[in-house]
Order: structure tokens, then C-alpha cells, then sequence
């Protein structure tokens, strides 16, 4: 599993300008230096499938994005009935083709583990699409024996989330043909910068199992900083994996 590491949005700060090229939109500038991205955006508000068509053009073949599953799905709805909401969901992501890596599914505090609710979800969402999926839960019932072997059944990675909301939840967890680190900002969310020894800590163990890092620290614009950083040191996986297959997803409907 190769190693991917970039950030949550791709607004680059002047402070590290001259670390991109001089030329062309923050997204073409982004993905000269960073191979995937993470779209928070579509969380709060749906894109045009036309955007999403245009943020694919705008980078390199290599380049993979991780887009957020909207808050309609996994706040709203809390993942039941949400079968028209995930079809126009998917149907406007379907404009980033092959360049779709992952999505991202996180799940409210409030949100407890419910097996019957969570299987009937990852069903539909199966029956729509073959795009991997992680999920960053953060009620406490999620980080046991029983949770974890449900989410692998289903081929759902557990988010390895810092600041760890509950024990356990910092080291990634469910399905293990994918790894996501979702890198907040600790110990204040959000605004923190990561210091040496983290990163250090965080390279060693993408050494070991490749996937993706994503810093969400970017209200203080210290993301962009702390995935150059972690960039430049050795971040190789230590041996090889079977490869994740990215796919476009798989729409139930021809309406956008």
C-alpha cells in the first residue's frame, strides 16, 4: 500500500509559498508537491458533478482525492433511509473519475455502534459504489472487538484520528487494505502544528503500513507545513501490500 500524504482543503499559506510552484490555480500549485487531498467542503454543501470534473483536471494522474461524506448522511439521516441523499451524493463525486481515492465517513459523538444499522448501511453503500471507505467514528461503542470485525467484514478502515476522541481510536483499526490517518491537531484541534517527534513517530509507522495522512490542522495554516515535513522524511512502506483498486463509483440512478 503505497503512502499518501496531504491535507484537508489545498489553500496554501504564504509562509510556505515557495515551497510550489509560482504558477496556476491553489489546486495545480497543491498537487505539484502532494499526490492526494481531502474535500471537507462536500460535508457542509453539494458540488456541481461540473467542479468536481474541473478539480479532476486540474491535477496529475498519479493524484487522488478523499472526499467527506455530507453531514445529510451521517448527521441528519445517522446513516438510515439515506438511499436518494448517497445517489446524489455520488452521482456529483462521479465527475472526479479514476481520481477518486477514498471517502470519508465521519460519524457524530452522539452516534453509538449499532450492528443491524451499520451493515444495512455499508450494504446500500456496496450496492452503489466500489470506492474504499473509512470511518472515524468517535462514540466509545465503536472501539471494541465486535465493532472493528464488523467494519473488516464490510471493508471499512477505521480512521486512526489524533487528538483520539476514546482509547484505542488513534491507531487505525477495521479493514486493513486500507490505513487512514486523520491528523487533527493536538492539543489544541485544529490549530496545533505537529512537532518532530510526532512526525517522526507517524513516518515510522506509514513505513510499516502505507496509506494515506491527512493533516486537518488548518486553522492555524500549520497542515501544509506538517505534511511538508513529514513528506521529506522516509515514509516507504517496509514491505509490499496488496494494492487498493480505485474505481469511479458505481451510480444507482442516471440523475445528477
Amino acid at each position: 500500500m503505497r503512502v499518501r500524504i496531504g491535507t484537508a482543503g489545498w489553500s496554501i499559506p504564504s509562509i510556505h509559498a515557495a515551497a510550489f510552484p509560482n504558477e496556476g490555480t491553489h489546486l495545480e500549485r497543491y498537487s505539484a508537491r502532494f499526490d492526494a487531498v481531502e474535500i471537507n467542503s462536500s460535508f457542509h454543501r453539494p458540488h456541481r458533478v461540473d467542479t468536481y470534473r474541473r478539480w479532476a483536471a486540474s491535477v496529475g494522474g498519479d493524484f487522488r482525492f478523499a472526499v467527506k461524506i455530507p453531514r445529510r448522511i451521517s448527521h441528519e439521516l445517522r446513516l438510515a433511509a439515506c438511499d436518494e441523499a448517497l445517489d446524489l451524493f455520488l452521482g456529483g463525486i462521479g465527475g472526479l473519475g479514476g481520481k477518486l481515492g477514498v471517502l470519508l465517513l465521519q460519524l457524530p459523538p452522539s452516534l453509538a455502534f449499532e450492528a443491524g444499522l451499520l451493515s444495512a448501511f455499508l450494504e446500500l453503500y456496496h450496492a452503489a459504489t466500489d470506492v474504499p471507505i473509512a470511518c472515524e467514528p468517535r462514540h466509545p461503542s465503536w472501539f471494541t472487538g465486535a465493532a472493528d470485525r464488523l467494519l473488516a467484514d464490510h471493508r471499512v478502515a477505521r480512521v486512526a484520528a489524533d487528538p483520539a476522541p476514546v482509547q484505542g481510536a488513534g491507531e487505525p483499526g477495521g479493514w486493513p487494505g486500507l490505513v487512514y490517518f486523520r491528523l487533527h491537531g493536538s492539543p489544541v484541534m485544529y490549530r496545533s502544528a505537529y512537532a518532530g517527534a510526532d512526525l517522526n513517530r507517524y513516518a515510522a509507522q506509514l513505513r510499516k503500513r502505507g496509506g494515506w495522512c491527512i493533516f486537518d490542522n488548518t486553522a492555524s495554516m500549520a497542515a501544509i507545513g506538517n505534511a511538508l515535513e513529514l513528506q521529506a522524511k522516509p515514509a516507504s512502506p517496509e514491505r509490499p501490500a496488496s494494492p487498493v483498486v480505485y474505481s469511479p463509483p458505481r451510480r444507482r440512478t442516471d440523475n445528477v
